[in-house]
């Protein structure tokens, strides 16, 4: 499958290492879909890192161009995403996806496609796992266990709160794994999500339920 040899392609080019500009502005990206019909609903938010309030928001509504495969979101998601990223004034240094990064069964999930597409870091922080094995990391905030994939380090699972299940954070691009952790915990000041992740999955739910309920 072409989409499948596009990713082992792409996945050879992702760099593993910190090439991080000053970091002023920080994004999210998340993407829901109806479930009524082939609608799909994008969203980027860019927060300010200091405040970590929100200075800019884009959303788009698309239509699914792709079929749904496991391991294949990101020729999915990322065409409304493009059509977000081109209408945002605001540059990021730095864009978290709600999604995975190398933590992917060819080590090219959302983030380093959208990463290596824009040459710009990225940091996959998945709410679920998609591939690998991993010990429950302690229940302190900042306790973390290796996600471990065919004896391969792929990503970290992170408590960012006390006594909350973790998430699973993985390297998109331009960053290593515990830069990317560190921003992740910095980014979650008070909730499991990181703020980019949560203000932009309450950014695509809500115009989802517009979009809904105008079509009803």
């Amino acid at each position: 499958m072409e989409a499948i040899e596009l990713q082992r392609e792409l996945a050879q080019k992702v760099i593993t290492e910190d090439r991080l500009d000053p970091i002023h502005h920080v994004a999210g990206v998340d993407v829901a879909y109806s479930k009524n019909n082939d609608t799909l609903i994008a969203a980027i938010v860019v927060l300010e890192l200091d405040s970590l309030k929100i200075v800019e928001s884009v959303v788009i509504e698309d239509t699914v161009q792709f079929p749904y495969i496991p391991g294949l979101f990101s020729f999915r998601e990322l065409p409304p995403i493009i059509k977000a990223f081109e209408k945002i004034k605001t540059t990021p240094q730095l864009v978290v996806c709600d999604g995975q990064g190398l933590a992917h069964p060819r080590r090219f999930g959302l983030a380093c496609h959208l990463g290596i597409l824009y040459d710009i870091p990225t940091i996959g922080c998945g709410k679920t796992k998609l591939s690998g094995n991993f010990t429950e990391p302690d229940q302190h905030r900042g306790a973390q266990s290796p996600l471990i994939d065919n004896c391969e380090i792929i990503g970290n699972v992170l408590r960012t709160q006390k006594n909350i299940n973790p998430i699973f954070v993985s390297i998109g691009h331009r960053i290593s794994l515990a830069t990317a952790c560190q921003w992740i915990l910095e980014l979650s000041p008070k909730f499991r999500l990181p703020e980019t992740t949560r203000q932009a999955d309450q950014l695509v739910k809500k115009t989802l339920s517009l979009h809904n309920h105008s079509r009803s």
